[in-house]
């Protein structure tokens, strides 16, 4: 049976009772202990800015701060259509990258977001908190759902709510996250504060950590995000691409008619692009690397960058090919990840409870 639409549920008699109010002052947030989260979709093997939009960052993370949460977030990529054989894989090819980059399972609890039940039973209870409205001034929700017949799933339209329940199941103090995604951070603080004014001070107020990575951009469309699910091949790269398919990459990469590599996002989006990814993987200063490639024409500092990009990512394609090998020991990682991320959800859920009045 087909899930519901948004539109269907819309006609049903309960919304036109109208929508609980937000209004009110929040008891202010429980001082907790910093704690970190985040959540990747398991879309496999990650792509160039993954990896330095997140990952890199993560991987730091965990060093600075003494309890820090990576989930791979299968309930979220279910809001669109999946091929069941191809998500099993890609949550074990994801799981083998975050291992590869850097994630230690025994200092961070790495786990799969559907084997914790909470999360999903706190996303509930939330929904109830939460104003139709709201959601829909959420960008993702708009641009997500244009594309997609009879508006697009509930799911796709509640998913920040469950975003808000897998940071606050936590009570999470803090949350690396991209600039587009500093309204759902928001739609989680709000949601703390309301769930605090209800029902007692219970949820801290998490914090967003701003990544210092400027956005990576397409290849082949330098005022986009760079996104594994762009149709054109050329435009992503690949963390674990070949060195012949980076350098095709890069070779491709869109520029313009000037030949002197600068840094004018605005004017030059292509070649700044390019520097941008080079300061990344190099840990260059943007000053740094145009000072440097003063004199290259931007033909020849596609292969310039494109070689710093095969060194950086040649060890970690190495030890993704040898992980994917290892599905028990994958399976092993995410089932210990899973049972540390339940012994601290369950009292925090059975606290929720009692808060709610369900126990």
């Amino acid at each position: 049976m087909a899930a519901p639409s948004l539109r269907r549920v819309l006609r049903f008699p309960a919304f036109k009772l109208g929508v609980k109010s937000l209004s009110g002052e929040a008891s202010p947030a429980p001082k907790v202990a910093d704690r970190v989260f985040s959540g990747i979709q398991p879309t496999g093997v990650p792509h160039l800015g993954n990896y330095l939009g997140a990952i890199e960052s993560w991987v730091r993370l965990q060093d600075e701060y003494s309890s820090s949460l990576y989930s791979i977030v299968d309930l979220h990529s279910i809001t669109i259509p999946q091929d069941a054989g191809t998500l099993r894989q890609n949550i074990l090819d994801m799981t083998a990258s975050l291992l590869a980059c850097g994630i230690n399972p025994e200092q961070s609890v790495l786990f799969q977001q559907s084997k914790v039940s909470e999360h999903t039973e706190l996303a509930w209870i939330l929904c109830c908190l939460t104003s139709m409205p709201r959601l829909r001034h959420l960008p993702q929700w708009k641009v997500k759902s244009s594309g997609q017949k009879d508006e697009g799933s509930l799911g796709l339209f509640t998913y920040p709510v469950l975003q808000s329940a897998d940071i606050l199941l936590y009570k999470s103090t803090h949350v690396p996250v991209g600039e587009d995604q500093i309204q759902h951070l928001e739609l989680a603080q709000d949601i703390a504060r309301i769930f605090n004014n209800q029902y007692g001070c219970f949820f801290p107020i998490p914090k967003a950590i701003l990544s210092e990575t400027k956005k990576i951009k397409s290849l082949r469309n330098p005022v986009a995000k760079m996104s594994k699910s762009d149709p054109q091949t050329l435009a992503t790269v690949n963390i674990t691409d070949t060195p012949e398919e980076i350098l095709l990459k890069f070779r491709k990469a869109v520029t313009d008619f000037t030949s002197e590599v600068t840094y004018d996002p605005e004017t030059r989006p292509g070649v700044s692009n390019l520097v941008a990814v080079h300061t990344a993987v190099t840990g260059m200063t943007v000053e740094e690397v145009v000072h440097q490639s003063k004199g290259l024409e931007t033909a020849r500092y596609k292969y310039v960058v494109a070689e710093a990009v095969i060194e950086k990512f040649a060890p970690i394609k190495n030890e993704i090919e040898r992980l994917r090998a290892e599905k028990g020991f994958l399976e092993q990682v995410l089932n210990r990840g899973a049972e540390k991320a339940r012994e601290l959800a369950g009292p925090m859920y059975h606290d929720i409870r009692k808060l709610i009045g369900f126990s």
